[in-house]
């Protein structure tokens, strides 16, 4: 079993792993809305790197409310126009890494900016998305879990935690949890670049509970820490695949 999260849009070396032994799971955040390190992504080629700087700058200072009011002044008087070219980036960018997976089997569960309703469409028959489910995978009772941690943003794969709750609920116990979200753990929460902290409430209350041997996820993509043991857990945070390119193999 291997594992990337955070693709954000790197098709090619996602279409490099795609084909390697044993089932692909892929935790979430599949296209590139901002590349933190060089503004490239959807929302430069909306509205130009000058805007990205700034939301960069909002969001480094922890200024949620604030970059959610760019985006919406940058929208004003062109709604129609600009959710069009949006969606329609977003579809070109679903389409380059649903060819990237072409030939893989395995498993996807989307991230906090992600759009599941466009990203069903792209993938190729060999992976599955998976909202939430436990499943069977090389012998061990695998629970996915998609959905990213609810902010002021209002991502489009944001979701509150009670509907995180909702959905590790419906799992019961698993041998390995699989997440895009990092258990509410400052260590692993917690973003070095910008101090941002992403971490949920619900995942570790699951993790305390039915104690799976092992915990994968992404979402922070420069943590404090990249293991922690919670119990009897091992918590992985999988890493930033757009920067590293690597993949995580389960033991």
């Amino acid at each position: 079993m291997r594992l990337v999260a955070d693709v954000h849009g790197a098709a090619a070396a996602l279409r490099a792993v795609a084909q390697g032994p044993g089932p692909l799971l892929v935790l979430g955040d599949l296209i590139n809305f901002i590349d933190y390190r060089t503004y490239d992504g959807i929302a430069a080629d909306l509205f130009g790197k000058e805007y990205v700087t700034r939301m960069v700058e909002l969001r480094g200072a922890g200024d949620l409310a604030g970059a959610r009011r760019l985006w919406d002044e940058r929208r004003a008087g062109r709604e129609d126009q600009i959710r069009a070219d949006y969606v329609r980036l977003i579809e070109d960018a679903y389409r380059e890494i649903g060819a990237a997976l072409e030939g893989a089997r395995g498993y996807v569960i989307w991230g906090n900016v992600d759009r599941p309703d466009l990203l069903a469409g792209h993938l190729p028959a060999g992976m599955e998305l998976i909202d939430a489910a436990a499943i069977e995978v090389s012998g061990l009772r695998v629970g996915l879990v998609s959905g990213g941690l609810a902010s002021s943003l209002g991502a489009s794969g944001e979701i509150s935690d009670a509907e995180m709750e909702a959905k590790l609920g419906s799992l019961g116990p698993v041998d390995v949890l699989c997440t895009h979200v990092a258990p509410d753990v400052d260590a692993l929460a917690s973003d070095v670049v910008g101090g941002t902290r992403k971490g949920s409430p619900a995942v570790l209350r699951y993790l305390l509970r039915h104690r799976p041997t092992h915990h994968y996820f992404g979402d922070v993509h420069q943590p404090r820490a990249v293991r922690w043991r919670i119990g009897t857990t091992l918590s992985r945070n999988v890493g930033y695949f757009r920067a590293t390119g690597r993949v995580v193999t389960h033991p």
